[in-house]
């Protein structure tokens, strides 16, 4: 089952046990989801790499909407917004640990032949591809100068 599949599924499912909260965060994933596939270029279909990026990309604007929120005192938006990103969430692979992103990042400096600092583009540009999914952009790229400053 693809994931526009599941989250079809699960809209059936919220609203059968009426959660909100999982309805509106499952409406709008769905409505991105057809966005994409009807978006110029797209052949009418919604790959799942495709649709993880959506979703991560739904859980950073959830984030930043929650500070946004928070930084201007208003509670009750700022937890909607966090609750509709734990939805979310459930779609997305598991995170990786420190130390596998560390594991991960120092195969590809390996396989690239970076040298230092000067070839993070490189590495960053094979990372973001390979771990798509499974480590936030934020967390590759400070673990990338963290260990490319050291070779």
């Amino acid at each position: 089952m693809t994931l526009f599949d599941q989250i079809s599924e699960d809209i059936k499912k919220a609203m059968l046990a009426k959660d909100k909260v999982a309805l509106d965060a499952l409406r709008g994933i769905k409505k991105e989801f057809l966005e994409a596939k009807t978006a110029p270029g797209a052949d009418g279909e919604l790959k799942d790499d495709r649709a993880l990026q959506i979703l991560q990309k739904l859980v950073k604007q959830r984030k930043e909407d929650a500070e946004m929120y928070t930084a201007a005192n208003r509670p009750e938006l700022a937890d909607e917004e966090m609750s509709q990103c734990r939805v979310i969430e459930r779609y997305l692979p598991a995170m990786m640990s420190e130390d596998e992103l560390t594991a991960a990042l120092t195969a590809i400096i390996a396989q690239v032949g970076a040298a230092g600092p000067q070839d993070m583009g490189k590495v960053m540009g094979t990372a973001t591809k390979q771990l798509a999914g499974r480590a936030e952009g934020r967390a590759i790229s400070a673990k990338v100068k963290e260990l490319l400053s050291k070779v």
